[in-house]
């Protein structure tokens, strides 16, 4: 839903747009759906290892806190769907479409999260605590660039 996206389909009617707008938005979540996915199930197996016991307290509480993370970024990558389903007869699609749009992109930050602290579990059981520190650190400021900073930036020059 970027500015050259709709400026090359001026001769777009306010619906077309929109169905447009939709059908790019549900494209886009079904390429980050899979990447949740996968970290979920791994998180629900996690618990089943046998090493699991042995996890100190920070450890757990990161596992935890990851596994809300990523079934919140689940629910709000998922709910734009729902919410099509639900409200398609309604004849309100711009309020479906900037909805869904504030769902993925809060969906993408909780799963940036929950990527970010299944790397701090896995770091900091291997390794020692400056090592976790470092690497959490980078993978969130790999995220922050990707996928905030460089489309906010972009979105900025263009105004």
């Amino acid at each position: 839903m970027d500015a050259s996206s709709d400026d090359n389909h001026t001769d777009e009617t306010e619906k077309e747009r929109l169905d447009r707008n939709l059908d790019e938005l549900l494209s886009e979540l079904r390429v980050a759906l899979p990447g949740v996915q996968v970290l979920f199930a791994f998180l629900l197996v996690v618990p089943f290892n046998q090493r699991f016991p042995e996890l100190t307290s920070f450890q757990q509480t990161t596992y935890f806190v990851t596994l809300l993370l990523a079934t919140a970024a689940s629910a709000c990558l998922i709910a734009p769907t729902a919410h099509h389903r639900i409200e398609f007869r309604a004849q309100d699609k711009k309020r479906i479409v900037f909805g869904a749009t504030r769902l993925a992109i809060v969906g993408l930050t909780l799963l940036a999260l929950a990527m970010s602290g299944a790397v701090m579990l896995i770091t900091d059981f291997i390794y020692a605590t400056t090592t976790v520190a470092i690497t959490t650190a980078a993978v969130l400021l790999l995220f922050a660039l990707l996928w905030y900073a460089i489309p906010i930036k972009r979105l900025l020059d263009s105004r």
